[in-house]
């Protein structure tokens, strides 16, 4: 079939809109319509050169749908399902997902981070030319085919433009704070870079119970919404991080640091904010050559934890409906994430707006 698509030709260079080919699901597939699709720094890295990947590309990991085709052996989703696609679909056999560690599964260094299926291959080309799917997902384009385990089938009758999110701001946000940190009620929380994944790791240190959580960014727009999902303070580009948060919390600092940047110039900043025997935990990735550099004396004297957490550190398949039941039950914020919506041809201008951090997500809608 043909599809409309986001194509990256050349990393660096704007995206530019085709026609292309899209084979029909193999068996352990699944095709989806794609209704919304969210705009995150992960397609922006690849665009940009940040992090090198194979081209002519198209982008989109960040999104749902409506099943339309499934291939042979497909049982968990089913035509006309409502679906929040899943960029890591795990084997189901390997240590890490028998462990119950499916985000850390072994097949995806050969699937997902090399933009293939299970299979081995994308179902994109044009023509004889074969076209790489980002993550294995390519969802800025009208129609997806993924694995089996990457389409989650999620409650009937949520609008999609509040699933648009779902698979990965939030699911990694609230799981950072969930599954990595374990955030205790009537703990202090900073979370450093409120866009669409600080956001949501405010509002899950909210149901967690935090007693206090700061949100600090450079911009004031993020921290005008941070508010809104349950910031108690705000910080304004603090000149040194750590004095900052020591005023606001009367010189105790923070039990738990979320990075939800990632660049190198800010992870010792997220631990020096960390009290003694707090625990920092980094989500966000910049460039994939980026190292970090650590005072270790005080690190250790102080017996602070620093975590990597990816993708919510739980289990998608699982967290993903349980998230949009909150959503059902009015104890979680989806709807309000999204500031900004763009037709794809304007895909352009939804991955600049990102780039400026204009605050929260923006998202392609059909």
């Amino acid at each position: 079939m043909k599809v409309n698509a986001a194509v990256l030709r050349a990393q660096g260079s704007p995206l530019m809109i085709e026609s292309l080919d899209l084979d029909p699901p193999a068996a352990g597939e699944v095709l989806v319509e794609v209704k919304t699709a969210g705009v995150c720094h992960s397609d922006l890295h690849p665009a940009l050169g940040d992090w090198p990947v194979p081209t002519p590309m198209v982008l989109g990991h960040e999104g749902a749908g409506v099943v339309r085709a499934v291939g042979p052996g497909v049982t968990s989703v089913a035509l006309g399902d409502a679906v929040v696609f899943c960029w890591a679909p795990p084997c189901g056999l390997c240590p890490p997902c028998r462990s119950g560690h499916p985000v850390l599964c072994d097949r995806l260094d050969r699937t997902a981070y090399r933009h293939r299926l299970p299979s081995g291959t994308a179902r994109l080309h044009n023509g004889d030319e074969r076209v790489a799917a980002f993550l294995g997902t390519a969802c800025f384009a009208d129609f997806a085919v993924v694995a089996e385990a990457g389409a989650v089938r999620v409650p009937a009758g949520v609008p999609f433009d509040v699933l648009a999110t779902l698979g990965c701001a939030v699911v990694t946000g609230v799981g950072a704070v969930m599954n990595a940190a374990h955030v205790s009620p009537g703990s202090i929380v900073v979370v450093l870079g409120v866009g669409g994944v600080g956001l949501n790791v405010v509002q899950g240190a909210a149901l967690a119970g935090a007693e206090q959580i700061i949100a600090v960014d450079r911009r004031e727009a993020p921290l005008v919404l941070a508010r809104a999902f349950g910031a108690t303070d705000v910080s304004l580009a603090p000149a040194i991080l750590v004095d900052a948060v020591r005023e606001l919390t009367g010189g105790r600092c923070a039990d738990y640091v979320f990075n939800t940047v990632g660049s190198p110039s800010t992870v010792a900043d997220a631990v020096a904010a960390a009290r003694k025997g707090g625990t920092i935990v980094v989500t966000g990735l910049a460039r994939i050559d980026g190292v970090a550099s650590l005072a270790t004396f005080p690190f250790v004297m102080q017996e602070k934890r620093l975590i990597g957490s990816v993708y919510g550190s739980g289990q998608p398949s699982q967290d993903i409906p349980k998230l949009a039941g909150l959503y059902q039950e009015g104890k979680l914020k989806l709807r309000e994430l999204v500031t900004r919506s763009y037709p794809l041809r304007e895909i352009n201008d939804a991955l600049a707006a990102l780039e400026r951090a204009d605050g929260a997500r923006g998202v392609i809608s059909w």
